[in-house]
Order: C-alpha cells, then sequence, then structure tokens
C-alpha cells in the first residue's frame, strides 16, 4: 500500500482543512478553547483516556462544524462540485485534528 501521509498528516485533506484552521487567527483561537473546554469536561472510562474522550468530543465538533459550513456554503447543491466538496470532507481524519489540538492543551489541570 502506498504511503498517503502529506506533510506528516493522515492524508492531504486531513493537512489543508488543519493548516486553513491554524492559519485563520480567529478560527485557530475557538478550537483551542473548545479543546480544553472538552479536556476539562472529560473523564477517564474502561474504553478512554481523559485525553482520548475529549479528541473524540473534540473530533465529531470539528466535523460537524466543517459539514455545516459546507450546506451553507453549498445549499442543496448538486453535481460534480457539491461531490468534489463532499468527498474532500470524507476524506479529513477529524480525530488528528482533534489531537493536535488536544495535544496543546495543559493536561496538568485538574
Amino acid at each position: 500500500m502506498a504511503d498517503t501521509k502529506y506533510n506528516g498528516w493522515t492524508n492531504y485533506e486531513t493537512w489543508n482543512y488543519a493548516l486553513w484552521l491554524d492559519n485563520d487567527d480567529g478560527a485557530q483561537r475557538f478550537w483551542a478553547e473548545r479543546a480544553t473546554e472538552c479536556f476539562t469536561l472529560a473523564e477517564a472510562d474502561k474504553s478512554f483516556t481523559r485525553a482520548e474522550r475529549a479528541t473524540l468530543t473534540l473530533a465529531d465538533e470539528l466535523k460537524e462544524d466543517c459539514e455545516e459550513r459546507a450546506e451553507e456554503w453549498m445549499p442543496k447543491q448538486s453535481g460534480p462540485f457539491a461531490d468534489a466538496v463532499n468527498g474532500y470532507i470524507s476524506e479529513i481524519n477529524w480525530y488528528e485534528i482533534a489531537e493536535h489540538y488536544i495535544g496543546e492543551v495543559d493536561q496538568e489541570q485538574d
């Protein structure tokens, strides 16, 4: 199987979306704050550490936000461009982007 990593990320789509978030000051601050909030509220369980549980929650939020923005941008569109956008979104590794933000959180907090 060919290596599909791109600049250290899972693939181009993940790298590109993370790059856009990190290069937009408002988005970067928002997701960094959400990461802190997710970590603060997360609890470890038998299956996941606190950081893993926070990462799962944040990944769901990132994906939902992107899908909502895509829907606002191209409401009720169909055709090759809508398919291309949806294909791009479906390739993004949301967990990896969330893990990036959770990794920046001070995890020594109580």
